[in-house]
């Protein structure tokens, strides 16, 4: 146990009391190690912004739902009446509701931000590979939080989209209906459902959540932020005027960066209260206007669509049709054709390689579409964990690498909008055919980038960072 620090006796009440916490918890400890004294590189940009800005959402979301627990009933005979008394009876409750409301789909505006940033540059490279993993374990649990409370107001499009979306558990072989059942609690989407929802969104997946959000922290400050160049600012030359041993070209994150963080979440706030004032439910796309009807089981919506953050993989899921597994059986065995013959590899890996194939085009010809399209929608966002092993470009950042890489990554995001933009929009032929060519391109920027990504010449990444003064 480590010895009590004293101070003089003399010293003001403050500091004898910081000190008595000091020997009991490492209160000043903590506050340099992770603020005053954690060195981010001086050349951060707006980008930067929405990592702070997914804990001040995070923030605004317990907070809130705190209140609305308060007064919410989960029961399915009066859920949607709890909804509407928060509504119309509670003192400021319109307030809580719709700024809670607004914030699940601002939480995923600022994380798809975030989470472009960290693959514009480059992020996840070494030695960031578990940052990245919990940061995709939070966006993970995030969607089920989501999800989860999508069903809470007991609205017509929430009780259909859960409907829609727990049956697809039943896709899976053998265990699918049983494990459908297990997770609505009930032949149908009822109560019982209400209820577990309720429990996990309130209670387990918050927990999870806080958890995962401390350890993407833990992990970010034990290696250090990366940086718009891409350059490790720990292994450049020490010293500047704060310390003789920190990086060279690191500044205190507080106050430098806290102050700097403050600009963002102003013009944020401005935002989103335009949002919650004067436009809460965003012309139905953050609240649908269905969801202001309660939830009849026997009688279904014209068209049943989740919300807007989760539909570029509901498109994903669409796509995977009877016709659209012969393609993708065709992908398939010309990878395994490509991976043999391109790759310098031994001869059992080869024949292993090529059986796997084979047993992998006899799973997906036997097996019903509808499970590939679950599939992929889950494989979606699961192949993101590995983007710390696909990328093998010289350089991190996209400041430094060819050209052409914007234009690819501009087209990804392009996709990934369209496909969001369908998964709104009811079956159509062309939608299908178009969701079918943005899946095929969402996984092949993945799949392919150990191959494109080691195309073309880098520019050359300078020893320090670039930083001018604004």
């Amino acid at each position: 146990m480590a010895a009590f620090k004293e101070v003089p006796a003399d010293a003001p009440a403050g500091e004898k009391l910081l000190n008595w916490v000091d020997n009991r918890f490492p209160l000043s400890k903590l506050y340099k190690e992770h603020l005053s004294e954690y060195y981010a590189p001086k050349n951060f940009n707006f980008w930067y912004f929405f990592g702070s800005l997914a804990l001040l959402v995070l923030v605004i979301q317990i907070v809130t739902g705190i209140f609305l627990v308060m007064h919410y009933k989960p029961d399915a005979n009066v859920a949607f009446a709890s909804v509407e008394y928060i509504m119309r009876d509670v003192p400021w409750g319109w307030l809580i509701r719709y700024m809670h409301s607004t914030g699940a789909s601002a939480f995923f505006v600022v994380v798809y931000l975030h989470m472009y940033r960290g693959l514009i540059y480059g992020s996840y490279r070494k030695p960031r590979e578990l940052v990245w993993i919990f940061g995709c374990a939070i966006f993970l649990v995030l969607m089920a939080e989501a999800f989860m409370g999508y069903l809470l107001p007991w609205g017509q499009m929430s009780y259909w989209g859960a409907q829609v979306i727990v049956n697809l558990f039943s896709a899976i072989p053998l265990i699918g209906p049983d494990l459908a059942i297990l997770i609505r609690g009930d032949f149908v989407v009822g109560d019982a459902t209400l209820n577990r929802f309720f429990s996990f969104h309130v209670i387990a997946v918050p927990l999870v959540l806080l958890g995962l959000v401390v350890a993407h922290i833990i992990a970010l400050h034990e290696v250090g932020s990366n940086n718009p160049d891409g350059v490790e600012i720990k292994a450049g030359p020490k010293g500047n005027q704060w310390s003789s041993t920190a990086p060279a070209d690191g500044i205190p994150f507080h106050p430098y960066y806290s102050v700097h963080d403050l600009l963002g979440v102003s013009v944020f706030l401005m935002a989103f209260s335009a949002i919650v004032f004067f436009a809460p439910e965003l012309g139905g796309y953050f609240l649908e206007y269905n969801n202001f009807i309660p939830a009849d089981p026997l009688k279904t919506p014209l068209h049943i669509a989740p919300v807007w953050y989760f539909t570029p993989y509901y498109s994903m899921l669409r796509a995977v049709t009877s016709q659209f597994m012969y393609v993708l059986v065709a992908v398939v065995l010309l990878g395994a054709v490509l991976g043999v013959t391109k790759f310098k590899m031994p001869a059992p890996l080869k024949v292993g390689v090529l059986g796997a194939a084979v047993v992998a085009v006899a799973l997906m010809l036997s097996i019903d579409a509808k499970f590939w399209g679950v599939v992929v929608m889950g494989g979606a966002v699961i192949i993101m964990f590995f983007l710390p092993w696909l990328d093998y470009s010289e350089a991190k950042s996209i400041r430094y690498r060819p050209s052409w890489n914007k234009w690819l990554y501009a087209v990804f995001v392009i996709n990934f909008f369209v496909l969001g933009y369908l998964g709104v929009k009811p079956p159509s032929p062309t939608g299908e055919l178009v969701s079918q060519v943005g899946t095929l391109f969402y996984f092949g920027f993945f799949l392919l980038m150990p191959w494109w990504s080691r195309i073309g010449k880098c520019k050359p990444v300078p020893a320090r960072v670039t930083f001018a003064a604004h």
